[in-house]
């Protein structure tokens, strides 16, 4: 087992000129702008209604906000990306007047909503396929010079969750990154945040592995996202519904953040914020 409480690195990204600092966790809270997402599809698909769940992650702790119009679960409806731009609309700029200091997230693997975003402000891309659902991701990621997401996920739309037992699961993670950032930095792309994909094509006992050997993940020359919030590895072995696990949930927050953890991808905003500032004080 890792230990506790490791000393963290420092870390920072340039969002449009602005320096983060990212010694401190963040809290990214999800705004999933979709009538299908596995907890909580359609709730804030309606405008009014985004922006009102946005305030509130906001003024719970949120300093990122992960705007995302496609459904990633299962059988979702695969959506092209002016269908993304349509559901996205004005939020990103209606956001970003009414809270001119949150970084908005856009959570998309369609270079041509990547544009749209860049457009309406957004500071950070979050593309779960690694540039490898769309072949031209990484050259207008470089245009933007935002700070790209990079998640692990096989290599297809179509088997994204398809999955293979692999013997060693940081390492072939590692593989994946040191591949991946390769290809970023050719292009110029500096910015760069790894996130490990929990929930995409990876067993229950690769991801509770996983947890238990983040902070190997980048060799510690990158941060680190982690979004387990309401992932099925966590409910289905305990019989539980996603809503029923936030207990379980903080727990491995906290693990993970003793491990130098930086972001924290999260639907419950209040509760990731506890315990953040549990981790800060202990």
């Amino acid at each position: 087992m890792p230990p506790e409480n490791i000393s963290p690195a420092f870390h920072s990204i340039s969002c449009r000129g602005r320096l983060i600092d990212l010694s401190t966790p963040k809290i990214m809270g999800i705004l999933n702008l979709t009538p299908d997402s596995f907890s909580d599809g359609g709730k804030f698909n309606d405008k009014n209604a985004a922006l009102k769940h946005a305030e509130e992650m906001v003024n719970a702790g949120a300093s990122i906000i992960d705007i995302g119009a496609q459904s990633t679960r299962p059988n979702a409806e695969f959506l092209t990306s002016q269908q993304e731009i349509e559901r996205i609309s004005t939020v990103i700029s209606d956001i970003k007047k009414e809270f001119p200091e949150v970084l908005i997230s856009l959570d998309t693997f369609l270079s041509e909503t990547v544009k749209f975003g860049f457009d309406e402000g957004i500071d950070i891309i979050n593309d779960i396929s690694g540039g490898q659902f769309d072949e031209k991701m990484f050259d207008v990621v470089a245009k933007t010079k935002l700070p790209y997401i990079l998640m692990n996920i096989n290599q297809s739309y179509n088997e994204m969750h398809h999955k293979e037992f692999f013997p060693d699961i940081t390492l072939k993670l590692n593989q994946y990154f040191s591949k991946k950032i390769k290809d970023l930095l050719q292009k110029g792309i500096h910015d760069i945040i790894l996130d490990p994909g929990f929930g995409f094509g990876k067993t229950v006992d690769e991801q509770m592995k996983m947890i238990d050997e983040v902070q190997f993940l980048g060799f510690g020359e990158y941060p680190l996202l982690i979004g387990i919030s309401r992932k099925s590895f966590i409910y289905k072995p305990l019989n539980k519904s996603p809503l029923e696990i936030n207990g379980i949930t903080q727990k491995l927050h906290l693990k993970v953040l003793r491990q130098g953890v930086k972001i924290l991808r999260v639907h419950d905003v209040a509760e990731a914020a506890k315990t953040v500032d549990i981790y800060l004080n202990s």
